[in-house]
C-alpha cells in the first residue's frame, strides 16, 4: 500500500495531541476586535479540540 498523502489545508489548521486528540484554534479573533470584551479575546488565544463527531474524519486528512 502507498503512504497517505496528508492534506496540506488541515495540517496547517490542526494538530494532534500525545492522547490522539485533534488541536484546533478558535475562530472570531483575526478582526472587529473593538467590541469584544478583554476577557472573551483571552479566551478567543487558547486551543480548542475538536468534537468527537468531527474526529474521524479530520484524522484521515492529518495521518501522521
Amino acid at each position: 500500500m502507498p503512504k497517505i498523502k496528508t492534506h496540506r489545508g488541515a495540517a496547517k489548521r490542526f494538530k494532534k495531541t500525545g492522547t490522539g486528540k485533534i488541536k484546533r484554534s478558535k475562530a472570531y479573533a483575526s478582526h472587529l476586535l473593538g467590541g469584544k470584551s478583554p476577557k472573551r479575546k483571552r479566551n478567543l488565544r487558547k486551543a480548542g479540540l475538536v468534537s468527537e463527531a468531527e474526529t474521524r474524519g479530520i484524522s484521515r486528512l492529518i495521518p501522521y
